[in-house]
Protein backbone atom coordinates (compact mmCIF):
# COMPACT_ATOMS: atom_id res chain seq x y z
CA UNK A 1 0.00 0.00 0.00
CA UNK A 2 1.24 3.14 -0.97
CA UNK A 3 2.36 6.04 1.71
CA UNK A 4 0.19 8.30 -0.05
CA UNK A 5 -3.74 8.87 0.14
CA UNK A 6 -6.18 7.86 -2.52
CA UNK A 7 -8.66 10.39 -2.69
CA UNK A 8 -12.57 9.04 -3.89
CA UNK A 9 -14.27 12.26 -4.43
CA UNK A 10 -17.68 12.31 -5.31
CA UNK A 11 -19.69 15.10 -7.15
CA UNK A 12 -23.00 15.40 -8.13
CA UNK A 13 -24.94 18.40 -10.48
CA UNK A 14 -27.68 20.71 -9.06
CA UNK A 15 -27.97 19.42 -5.42
CA UNK A 16 -29.17 21.39 -2.32
CA UNK A 17 -27.75 20.78 1.21
CA UNK A 18 -30.61 19.49 2.75
CA UNK A 19 -31.43 16.97 -0.05
CA UNK A 20 -29.64 14.28 2.01
CA UNK A 21 -30.98 12.13 4.79
CA UNK A 22 -27.69 12.88 6.95
CA UNK A 23 -28.63 16.77 6.72
CA UNK A 24 -32.38 16.15 7.77
CA UNK A 25 -34.64 15.86 4.88
CA UNK A 26 -38.14 14.63 6.27
CA UNK A 27 -38.24 11.90 4.15
CA UNK A 28 -35.32 11.15 1.48
CA UNK A 29 -33.34 8.45 2.64
CA UNK A 30 -29.29 8.25 1.59
CA UNK A 31 -27.83 5.75 3.55
CA UNK A 32 -24.33 5.48 1.09
CA UNK A 33 -24.00 9.28 1.88
CA UNK A 34 -24.96 8.98 5.21
CA UNK A 35 -22.23 6.84 6.30
CA UNK A 36 -19.45 8.74 4.84
CA UNK A 37 -20.76 11.75 7.17
CA UNK A 38 -20.79 8.95 10.04
CA UNK A 39 -17.50 8.54 9.88
CA UNK A 40 -16.43 11.97 8.96
CA UNK A 41 -17.30 15.94 9.03
CA UNK A 42 -20.32 17.24 7.48
CA UNK A 43 -20.09 20.63 6.93
CA UNK A 44 -23.73 22.51 7.25
CA UNK A 45 -22.85 25.97 6.07
CA UNK A 46 -20.88 25.33 3.07
CA UNK A 47 -21.22 27.92 -0.14
CA UNK A 48 -20.62 28.15 -3.97
CA UNK A 49 -18.54 30.74 -5.16
CA UNK A 50 -21.13 31.16 -8.14
CA UNK A 51 -24.53 29.20 -8.20
CA UNK A 52 -24.09 27.89 -11.48
CA UNK A 53 -21.97 25.03 -13.07
CA UNK A 54 -18.92 26.08 -15.31
CA UNK A 55 -18.17 28.95 -13.16
CA UNK A 56 -18.26 26.69 -10.07
CA UNK A 57 -16.49 23.59 -10.81
CA UNK A 58 -13.70 25.68 -12.21
CA UNK A 59 -13.35 27.26 -9.10
CA UNK A 60 -13.30 23.76 -7.26
CA UNK A 61 -10.38 22.79 -9.49
CA UNK A 62 -8.67 25.78 -9.10
CA UNK A 63 -8.90 27.15 -5.75
CA UNK A 64 -9.90 30.25 -7.89
CA UNK A 65 -12.94 32.62 -7.33
CA UNK A 66 -14.55 33.14 -10.88
CA UNK A 67 -13.57 36.75 -11.53
CA UNK A 68 -10.22 35.45 -11.19
CA UNK A 69 -10.01 32.28 -13.28
CA UNK A 70 -12.08 33.94 -16.09
CA UNK A 71 -15.12 31.68 -16.31
CA UNK A 72 -17.50 33.96 -15.43
CA UNK A 73 -20.47 32.21 -16.19
CA UNK A 74 -21.23 29.35 -18.49
CA UNK A 75 -20.29 29.52 -22.00
CA UNK A 76 -16.66 30.34 -20.92
CA UNK A 77 -14.26 27.59 -21.21
CA UNK A 78 -11.65 27.31 -18.24
CA UNK A 79 -8.61 28.21 -19.83
CA UNK A 80 -6.17 25.08 -20.41
CA UNK A 81 -3.69 27.30 -19.00
CA UNK A 82 -4.98 27.73 -15.59
CA UNK A 83 -3.40 25.66 -12.72
CA UNK A 84 -5.38 22.95 -11.19
CA UNK A 85 -4.90 20.61 -7.88
CA UNK A 86 -4.92 17.65 -9.89
CA UNK A 87 -2.38 18.70 -12.31
CA UNK A 88 -0.23 18.75 -9.03
CA UNK A 89 -1.12 15.36 -7.93
CA UNK A 90 -0.36 14.26 -11.14
CA UNK A 91 2.76 15.72 -10.82
CA UNK A 92 3.96 14.11 -7.89
CA UNK A 93 2.40 10.86 -8.73
CA UNK A 94 -0.99 9.89 -8.31
CA UNK A 95 -3.39 8.52 -11.30
CA UNK A 96 -6.01 11.00 -11.70
CA UNK A 97 -9.58 10.16 -13.28
CA UNK A 98 -12.44 12.02 -14.22
CA UNK A 99 -15.81 9.29 -14.34
CA UNK A 100 -18.81 11.95 -15.41
CA UNK A 101 -19.18 15.18 -15.71
CA UNK A 102 -16.71 17.88 -16.54
CA UNK A 103 -18.46 20.85 -17.62
CA UNK A 104 -15.06 22.92 -17.87
CA UNK A 105 -15.51 23.39 -20.98
CA UNK A 106 -18.97 24.13 -23.40
CA UNK A 107 -21.10 21.40 -24.23
CA UNK A 108 -23.57 22.47 -26.65
CA UNK A 109 -23.73 23.52 -30.02
CA UNK A 110 -25.12 26.85 -29.71
CA UNK A 111 -23.69 30.12 -29.81
CA UNK A 112 -23.29 32.80 -27.45
CA UNK A 113 -26.34 34.26 -26.07
CA UNK A 114 -24.53 37.70 -24.96
CA UNK A 115 -23.86 40.14 -28.43
CA UNK A 116 -20.73 42.19 -28.10
CA UNK A 117 -20.46 45.34 -28.17
CA UNK A 118 -22.08 47.30 -31.23
CA UNK A 119 -19.27 48.22 -33.92
CA UNK A 120 -18.40 52.29 -34.25
CA UNK A 121 -18.77 52.18 -38.60
CA UNK A 122 -16.17 55.35 -37.87
CA UNK A 123 -13.69 52.67 -36.30
CA UNK A 124 -11.49 49.96 -37.93
CA UNK A 125 -11.97 46.95 -35.91
CA UNK A 126 -9.34 45.13 -34.24
CA UNK A 127 -7.13 42.61 -36.46
CA UNK A 128 -7.34 38.73 -36.10
CA UNK A 129 -6.79 37.61 -32.58
CA UNK A 130 -6.43 40.87 -30.84
CA UNK A 131 -10.32 41.51 -30.07
CA UNK A 132 -9.87 40.43 -26.46
CA UNK A 133 -8.08 41.72 -23.68
CA UNK A 134 -5.14 38.54 -23.65
CA UNK A 135 -3.55 37.43 -26.99
CA UNK A 136 -4.13 33.56 -27.93
CA UNK A 137 -1.41 31.38 -27.37
CA UNK A 138 -0.16 29.16 -30.50
CA UNK A 139 -1.33 25.38 -29.24
CA UNK A 140 -3.11 26.56 -26.35
CA UNK A 141 -6.55 23.83 -26.49
CA UNK A 142 -8.24 22.03 -27.42
CA UNK A 143 -11.73 23.39 -26.12
CA UNK A 144 -13.74 21.03 -28.24
CA UNK A 145 -13.60 18.15 -25.74
CA UNK A 146 -17.07 18.34 -24.59
CA UNK A 147 -18.42 19.61 -28.07
CA UNK A 148 -22.24 16.85 -28.94
CA UNK A 149 -20.30 16.41 -32.77
CA UNK A 150 -17.92 14.72 -31.45
CA UNK A 151 -20.15 12.15 -30.68
CA UNK A 152 -22.58 12.18 -33.30
CA UNK A 153 -23.87 8.71 -34.23
CA UNK A 154 -22.42 6.95 -31.25
CA UNK A 155 -18.62 7.18 -31.84
CA UNK A 156 -15.88 6.57 -29.21
CA UNK A 157 -14.17 10.04 -28.97
CA UNK A 158 -10.59 9.75 -27.44
CA UNK A 159 -9.94 12.00 -25.17
CA UNK A 160 -6.89 14.77 -25.79
CA UNK A 161 -4.83 14.00 -22.25
CA UNK A 162 -4.08 15.46 -19.58
CA UNK A 163 -7.42 17.23 -19.68
CA UNK A 164 -6.91 19.70 -16.67
CA UNK A 165 -4.74 17.36 -15.04
CA UNK A 166 -6.87 13.98 -15.62
CA UNK A 167 -4.78 11.00 -17.32
CA UNK A 168 -7.68 9.39 -17.55
CA UNK A 169 -11.43 10.68 -18.47
CA UNK A 170 -14.48 8.85 -18.74
CA UNK A 171 -16.82 11.55 -20.31
CA UNK A 172 -20.24 12.56 -19.54
CA UNK A 173 -21.94 15.63 -20.89
CA UNK A 174 -25.18 16.79 -21.00
CA UNK A 175 -28.34 16.28 -18.44
CA UNK A 176 -31.09 13.46 -17.83
CA UNK A 177 -31.68 11.01 -20.16
CA UNK A 178 -29.97 12.80 -22.95
CA UNK A 179 -26.41 12.74 -21.25
CA UNK A 180 -23.77 12.67 -23.89
CA UNK A 181 -20.22 12.23 -24.44
CA UNK A 182 -18.85 8.49 -23.77
CA UNK A 183 -21.73 7.36 -22.19
CA UNK A 184 -23.76 7.85 -25.94
CA UNK A 185 -20.71 5.57 -27.26
CA UNK A 186 -21.58 2.78 -24.09
CA UNK A 187 -25.46 3.46 -25.16
CA UNK A 188 -25.04 2.81 -28.43
CA UNK A 189 -23.39 -0.49 -27.46
CA UNK A 190 -26.32 -1.60 -25.67
CA UNK A 191 -28.99 -0.66 -28.23
CA UNK A 192 -28.46 0.31 -31.68
CA UNK A 193 -31.74 2.87 -31.78
CA UNK A 194 -30.89 3.78 -28.48
CA UNK A 195 -32.05 7.41 -29.37
CA UNK A 196 -35.35 6.30 -29.65
CA UNK A 197 -34.78 5.83 -25.61
CA UNK A 198 -34.47 9.79 -25.49
CA UNK A 199 -36.00 12.52 -24.51
CA UNK A 200 -39.64 14.05 -23.66
CA UNK A 201 -40.93 12.40 -27.54
CA UNK A 202 -39.94 8.80 -26.22
CA UNK A 203 -41.28 8.82 -22.93
CA UNK A 204 -43.02 6.38 -20.69
CA UNK A 205 -46.75 7.19 -20.06
CA UNK A 206 -46.94 9.66 -16.61
CA UNK A 207 -49.71 11.77 -15.15
CA UNK A 208 -46.59 14.47 -13.42
CA UNK A 209 -47.29 18.24 -14.62
CA UNK A 210 -44.21 19.47 -13.30
CA UNK A 211 -42.17 21.51 -16.07
CA UNK A 212 -39.12 19.03 -17.56
CA UNK A 213 -40.60 15.87 -15.80
CA UNK A 214 -40.14 13.07 -18.43
CA UNK A 215 -40.29 9.41 -17.47
CA UNK A 216 -37.68 8.27 -19.38
CA UNK A 217 -37.58 4.88 -21.50
CA UNK A 218 -33.66 4.10 -20.90
CA UNK A 219 -33.65 1.69 -18.38
CA UNK A 220 -32.56 1.51 -14.40
CA UNK A 221 -29.14 -0.51 -15.58
CA UNK A 222 -28.67 1.61 -18.82
CA UNK A 223 -28.91 5.11 -17.33
CA UNK A 224 -26.00 7.56 -17.01
CA UNK A 225 -25.97 7.09 -13.15
CA UNK A 226 -25.30 3.49 -14.09
CA UNK A 227 -22.71 4.09 -16.53
CA UNK A 228 -20.87 6.03 -13.87
CA UNK A 229 -21.07 3.09 -10.89
CA UNK A 230 -19.34 0.78 -14.03
CA UNK A 231 -16.72 2.95 -15.32
CA UNK A 232 -15.99 4.12 -11.63
CA UNK A 233 -15.83 0.49 -10.72
CA UNK A 234 -13.58 -0.44 -13.30
CA UNK A 235 -11.22 2.39 -12.35
CA UNK A 236 -10.58 0.83 -9.19
CA UNK A 237 -10.23 -2.56 -10.54
CA UNK A 238 -7.14 -1.02 -12.11
CA UNK A 239 -5.48 0.87 -9.43
CA UNK A 240 -5.92 -2.17 -7.07
CA UNK A 241 -3.83 -4.05 -9.93
CA UNK A 242 -1.12 -1.60 -10.13
CA UNK A 243 -1.30 0.10 -6.45
CA UNK A 244 -0.96 3.45 -7.95
CA UNK A 245 -2.07 6.22 -5.36
CA UNK A 246 -4.75 8.03 -7.32
CA UNK A 247 -7.39 10.97 -7.19
CA UNK A 248 -10.95 9.80 -8.84
CA UNK A 249 -13.52 12.35 -9.42
CA UNK A 250 -17.03 10.71 -9.71
CA UNK A 251 -19.10 13.40 -10.98
CA UNK A 252 -22.94 12.42 -11.62
CA UNK A 253 -25.15 14.62 -14.26
CA UNK A 254 -27.87 14.06 -11.40
CA UNK A 255 -30.74 15.33 -9.94
CA UNK A 256 -29.85 18.24 -12.97
CA UNK A 257 -32.83 18.92 -14.26
CA UNK A 258 -35.17 17.55 -16.68
CA UNK A 259 -36.45 15.20 -14.08
CA UNK A 260 -35.69 11.96 -15.60
CA UNK A 261 -34.84 9.08 -13.02
CA UNK A 262 -35.79 5.48 -14.71
CA UNK A 263 -37.27 2.57 -13.45
CA UNK A 264 -38.40 2.29 -9.93
CA UNK A 265 -36.76 5.57 -9.01
CA UNK A 266 -39.07 7.50 -10.91
CA UNK A 267 -42.19 6.62 -8.02
CA UNK A 268 -39.87 5.75 -5.44
CA UNK A 269 -40.85 9.38 -3.69
CA UNK A 270 -44.46 10.85 -4.11
CA UNK A 271 -45.10 14.15 -4.26
CA UNK A 272 -47.77 13.88 -1.27
CA UNK A 273 -45.14 12.57 0.43
CA UNK A 274 -43.32 16.43 -0.07
CA UNK A 275 -43.40 19.37 1.57
CA UNK A 276 -43.92 22.75 0.57
CA UNK A 277 -41.05 24.85 1.86
CA UNK A 278 -41.61 27.38 4.26
CA UNK A 279 -40.73 30.18 1.72
CA UNK A 280 -43.25 29.12 -0.63
CA UNK A 281 -46.02 31.65 0.58
CA UNK A 282 -44.53 35.17 1.41
CA UNK A 283 -48.30 35.77 2.90
CA UNK A 284 -48.53 39.59 2.80
CA UNK A 285 -44.99 40.55 2.68
CA UNK A 286 -43.83 42.97 -0.37
CA UNK A 287 -41.73 40.80 -2.97
CA UNK A 288 -38.01 41.57 -4.27
CA UNK A 289 -38.52 42.84 -7.96
CA UNK A 290 -37.30 39.87 -9.87
CA UNK A 291 -39.50 37.56 -7.31
CA UNK A 292 -42.47 39.72 -8.57
CA UNK A 293 -41.55 39.43 -11.87
CA UNK A 294 -41.29 35.57 -11.65
CA UNK A 295 -44.91 35.44 -10.02
CA UNK A 296 -46.33 37.72 -12.89
CA UNK A 297 -44.79 35.85 -15.56
CA UNK A 298 -46.42 32.50 -13.96
CA UNK A 299 -49.84 34.08 -13.03
CA UNK A 300 -49.79 35.33 -16.76
CA UNK A 301 -48.65 32.19 -18.59
CA UNK A 302 -45.49 33.71 -19.98
CA UNK A 303 -42.61 32.10 -18.11
CA UNK A 304 -40.51 30.27 -20.33
CA UNK A 305 -40.40 26.91 -18.38
CA UNK A 306 -38.26 24.36 -20.87
CA UNK A 307 -34.58 26.02 -20.52
CA UNK A 308 -32.59 26.89 -17.79
CA UNK A 309 -34.27 29.84 -16.72
CA UNK A 310 -35.25 30.33 -13.09
CA UNK A 311 -39.05 30.23 -13.32
CA UNK A 312 -42.27 30.22 -10.86
CA UNK A 313 -44.16 27.34 -10.13
CA UNK A 314 -47.52 26.25 -8.76
CA UNK A 315 -47.94 23.76 -5.67
CA UNK A 316 -48.45 20.25 -7.66
CA UNK A 317 -45.10 21.44 -10.00
CA UNK A 318 -42.94 21.65 -7.22
CA UNK A 319 -44.30 19.21 -5.18
CA UNK A 320 -43.92 16.92 -8.53
CA UNK A 321 -40.17 18.24 -8.43
CA UNK A 322 -39.39 17.32 -5.00
CA UNK A 323 -40.02 13.89 -5.21
CA UNK A 324 -38.70 13.39 -8.32
CA UNK A 325 -35.84 15.24 -7.34
CA UNK A 326 -35.37 12.45 -4.63
CA UNK A 327 -35.36 9.78 -7.33
CA UNK A 328 -32.40 10.82 -8.90
CA UNK A 329 -31.03 11.36 -5.76
CA UNK A 330 -31.58 8.18 -4.57
CA UNK A 331 -29.97 6.61 -7.51
CA UNK A 332 -26.97 8.17 -6.86
CA UNK A 333 -26.92 7.07 -3.36
CA UNK A 334 -27.29 3.52 -4.49
CA UNK A 335 -24.28 4.12 -7.19
CA UNK A 336 -22.17 5.48 -4.31
CA UNK A 337 -22.88 2.51 -1.96
CA UNK A 338 -21.51 -0.23 -4.41
CA UNK A 339 -18.79 2.13 -5.36
CA UNK A 340 -17.63 2.02 -1.72
CA UNK A 341 -18.27 -1.65 -1.30
CA UNK A 342 -15.56 -1.97 -4.67
CA UNK A 343 -13.63 0.15 -2.66
CA UNK A 344 -13.73 -2.35 0.27
CA UNK A 345 -13.33 -4.41 -1.76
CA UNK A 346 -9.73 -4.22 -2.73
CA UNK A 347 -9.00 -3.77 0.91
CA UNK A 348 -8.33 0.66 -0.69
CA UNK A 349 -10.61 1.76 1.93
CA UNK A 350 -7.78 1.73 4.66
CA UNK A 351 -5.94 4.59 2.64
CA UNK A 352 -8.38 6.33 1.06
CA UNK A 353 -10.11 9.59 1.85
CA UNK A 354 -13.77 9.79 0.85
CA UNK A 355 -15.32 13.29 -0.24
CA UNK A 356 -18.99 14.50 -1.01
CA UNK A 357 -20.06 17.78 -2.36
CA UNK A 358 -22.40 19.20 -5.59
CA UNK A 359 -21.70 21.86 -7.65
CA UNK A 360 -24.92 24.29 -6.54
CA UNK A 361 -28.25 23.91 -5.48
CA UNK A 362 -31.58 24.49 -6.74
CA UNK A 363 -34.89 26.30 -5.43
CA UNK A 364 -37.04 23.74 -5.52
CA UNK A 365 -40.20 25.43 -4.92
CA UNK A 366 -38.35 27.79 -2.22
CA UNK A 367 -39.79 31.15 -2.99
CA UNK A 368 -41.86 29.35 -5.46
CA UNK A 369 -39.33 29.37 -7.74
CA UNK A 370 -37.79 26.58 -9.91
CA UNK A 371 -34.21 26.02 -11.33
CA UNK A 372 -31.15 28.33 -10.54
CA UNK A 373 -30.24 31.94 -11.40
CA UNK A 374 -30.01 35.27 -10.29
CA UNK A 375 -31.78 34.91 -6.83
CA UNK A 376 -29.22 34.26 -4.26
CA UNK A 377 -31.69 32.30 -1.88
CA UNK A 378 -30.09 29.32 0.24
CA UNK A 379 -31.33 26.46 -1.49
CA UNK A 380 -29.46 27.51 -4.02
CA UNK A 381 -25.66 28.57 -2.94
CA UNK A 382 -25.57 26.15 0.26
CA UNK A 383 -24.52 22.65 -1.21
CA UNK A 384 -23.37 19.29 0.86
CA UNK A 385 -19.63 18.87 1.73
CA UNK A 386 -18.44 15.65 3.84
CA UNK A 387 -14.80 14.72 4.33
CA UNK A 388 -13.79 11.27 5.30
CA UNK A 389 -10.27 10.85 5.89
CA UNK A 390 -8.90 7.52 6.07
CA UNK A 391 -9.00 5.52 9.32
CA UNK A 392 -5.18 6.36 10.73
CA UNK A 393 -6.23 10.00 10.05
CA UNK A 394 -10.19 9.94 11.46
CA UNK A 395 -10.98 13.18 13.57
CA UNK A 396 -14.14 13.03 15.15
CA UNK A 397 -17.19 12.84 13.75
CA UNK A 398 -19.80 15.31 13.39
CA UNK A 399 -20.55 18.51 12.01
CA UNK A 400 -19.62 22.14 11.31
CA UNK A 401 -21.22 25.19 11.05
CA UNK A 402 -18.12 27.10 10.22
CA UNK A 403 -18.11 29.11 7.40
CA UNK A 404 -16.53 27.30 4.15
CA UNK A 405 -17.15 26.69 0.52
CA UNK A 406 -16.05 25.52 -2.71
CA UNK A 407 -13.12 27.54 -3.13
CA UNK A 408 -11.40 25.87 -0.23
CA UNK A 409 -11.63 22.36 -2.06
CA UNK A 410 -7.98 22.51 -3.95
CA UNK A 411 -6.19 23.56 -0.90
CA UNK A 412 -7.61 21.24 1.09
CA UNK A 413 -7.06 18.31 -0.89
CA UNK A 414 -3.06 19.44 -1.70
CA UNK A 415 -2.86 19.86 1.92
CA UNK A 416 -4.03 16.25 3.19
CA UNK A 417 -1.60 15.13 0.27
CA UNK A 418 1.86 16.97 1.60
CA UNK A 419 1.98 19.08 -1.61
CA UNK A 420 2.72 22.91 -1.51
CA UNK A 421 -0.36 24.93 -3.48
CA UNK A 422 0.73 27.31 -6.58
CA UNK A 423 0.78 30.56 -6.03
CA UNK A 424 -2.80 32.75 -6.37
CA UNK A 425 -4.97 29.65 -4.90
CA UNK A 426 -7.44 31.68 -3.08
CA UNK A 427 -9.38 29.19 -0.83
CA UNK A 428 -8.18 27.96 2.47
CA UNK A 429 -6.93 24.34 3.67
CA UNK A 430 -10.04 22.70 5.46
CA UNK A 431 -8.15 19.88 7.58
CA UNK A 432 -8.43 21.73 10.59
CA UNK A 433 -11.93 22.28 10.75
CA UNK A 434 -12.40 18.18 9.93
CA UNK A 435 -10.71 17.74 13.58
CA UNK A 436 -13.44 20.25 14.77
CA UNK A 437 -10.27 23.03 15.24
CA UNK A 438 -12.09 26.33 14.53
CA UNK A 439 -10.37 28.69 11.77
CA UNK A 440 -13.74 30.26 10.02
CA UNK A 441 -13.26 33.50 7.90
CA UNK A 442 -15.58 36.58 8.71
CA UNK A 443 -17.30 35.95 5.70
CA UNK A 444 -18.42 34.23 2.51
CA UNK A 445 -18.32 36.07 -1.31
CA UNK A 446 -20.29 34.12 -3.74
CA UNK A 447 -20.05 36.03 -7.75
CA UNK A 448 -22.28 35.66 -10.48
CA UNK A 449 -22.01 37.44 -14.00
CA UNK A 450 -25.14 36.43 -16.55
CA UNK A 451 -25.31 35.85 -20.38
CA UNK A 452 -29.21 35.61 -19.99
CA UNK A 453 -31.73 38.26 -19.75
CA UNK A 454 -34.06 36.87 -17.21
CA UNK A 455 -35.75 37.51 -13.84
CA UNK A 456 -36.97 41.06 -14.92
CA UNK A 457 -33.51 42.81 -15.60
CA UNK A 458 -33.27 44.56 -18.31
CA UNK A 459 -30.03 43.11 -19.27
CA UNK A 460 -27.57 40.33 -18.03
CA UNK A 461 -27.60 40.57 -14.40
CA UNK A 462 -24.52 41.14 -12.79
CA UNK A 463 -24.15 40.79 -8.76
CA UNK A 464 -22.29 39.86 -5.21
CA UNK A 465 -23.68 38.35 -2.01
CA UNK A 466 -21.70 38.46 1.09
CA UNK A 467 -22.62 35.60 3.76
CA UNK A 468 -22.03 36.10 7.24
CA UNK A 469 -22.37 34.15 10.07
CA UNK A 470 -26.00 36.04 10.81
CA UNK A 471 -26.74 37.68 7.27
CA UNK A 472 -26.87 37.38 3.77
CA UNK A 473 -26.65 40.59 1.28
CA UNK A 474 -26.46 40.71 -1.82
CA UNK A 475 -26.41 43.58 -4.61
CA UNK A 476 -27.23 44.08 -8.01
CA UNK A 477 -25.06 46.21 -10.91
CA UNK A 478 -27.60 49.07 -12.68
CA UNK A 479 -30.42 48.74 -9.90
CA UNK A 480 -31.10 50.29 -6.40
CA UNK A 481 -32.57 47.70 -4.90
CA UNK A 482 -30.47 44.85 -3.04
CA UNK A 483 -31.57 42.35 -0.12
CA UNK A 484 -30.29 41.75 3.51
CA UNK A 485 -31.88 38.94 5.53
CA UNK A 486 -31.07 38.37 8.66
CA UNK A 487 -30.51 34.32 8.71
CA UNK A 488 -30.60 33.52 12.31
CA UNK A 489 -34.43 35.18 13.14
CA UNK A 490 -35.71 34.77 9.37
CA UNK A 491 -34.15 31.68 8.11
CA UNK A 492 -36.52 31.13 5.73
CA UNK A 493 -35.17 34.86 3.90
CA UNK A 494 -38.60 36.57 3.92
CA UNK A 495 -38.67 39.64 5.58
CA UNK A 496 -35.63 42.05 3.27
CA UNK A 497 -34.29 44.76 5.58
CA UNK A 498 -32.62 46.34 2.55
CA UNK A 499 -34.91 49.70 3.08
CA UNK A 500 -35.04 49.01 6.41
CA UNK A 501 -34.51 52.47 8.10
CA UNK A 502 -33.35 50.69 11.31
CA UNK A 503 -30.91 48.41 9.54
CA UNK A 504 -29.41 51.52 8.03
CA UNK A 505 -26.13 50.50 9.97
CA UNK A 506 -26.14 47.00 9.30
CA UNK A 507 -26.30 47.61 6.04
CA UNK A 508 -23.24 49.99 6.11
CA UNK A 509 -21.31 47.32 8.24
CA UNK A 510 -22.25 44.14 5.46
CA UNK A 511 -21.11 46.57 2.59
CA UNK A 512 -17.75 47.45 4.43
CA UNK A 513 -17.39 43.60 4.86
CA UNK A 514 -17.91 43.01 0.99
CA UNK A 515 -15.59 45.85 0.00
CA UNK A 516 -12.95 43.97 2.16
CA UNK A 517 -13.55 40.58 1.40
CA UNK A 518 -13.10 41.77 -2.60
CA UNK A 519 -9.99 42.93 -1.65
CA UNK A 520 -8.71 40.16 0.05
CA UNK A 521 -9.76 37.96 -3.38
CA UNK A 522 -8.09 40.33 -5.67
CA UNK A 523 -5.60 38.28 -7.89
CA UNK A 524 -1.74 37.56 -6.22
CA UNK A 525 -0.77 35.68 -9.66
CA UNK A 526 1.73 36.22 -11.30
CA UNK A 527 4.19 36.60 -8.42
CA UNK A 528 6.82 39.63 -8.65
CA UNK A 529 10.28 39.23 -10.44
CA UNK A 530 11.93 41.89 -9.44
CA UNK A 531 11.39 44.97 -7.45
CA UNK A 532 10.28 46.77 -9.98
Amino acid sequence: MSDKPNFLFFITDQHRADYLGCSGHPVLKTPNIDSIAARGRRFDRFYVANPVCMPNRSTLMTGRMPSVHGVRHNGIPLSMRANTFTELLRDAGWRTALVGKSHLQNMTPFGPIMDRPAINPNHAPPGEGHDEATLPIPGDGPYDQEDPKRWAHGEFAPMTLPFYGFDHVDLCTGHGDEVGGHYTHWLYQKYDDSESLRGAENQLPHDYVCPQAIRTSIPEEHYPTAYIQEKALEYLDQRAADDQPFFAMVSFPDPHHPFTPPGKYWDMYKPEDMTLPPSFDHGNRPLPPHLAWAREQLEAGAAERGGQNTFAVNAREALEAMALTCGMIAMVDDAIGAILAGLKVHGMDENTVVVFTSDHGDFLGDHQLMLKGPAHYHGLIRVPFIWADTPDRASPAGVTDELSGTIDIAGTILERAALQPYNGIQGRSLLADTAGDSAQPDAMLIEADDQRNYLGFDKPPRLRTLVTRTHRMTIYQGVEWGEIYDLKNDPNELDNLWDDPGSASLRAQLMEILARKQIELTDRSPFPTARA
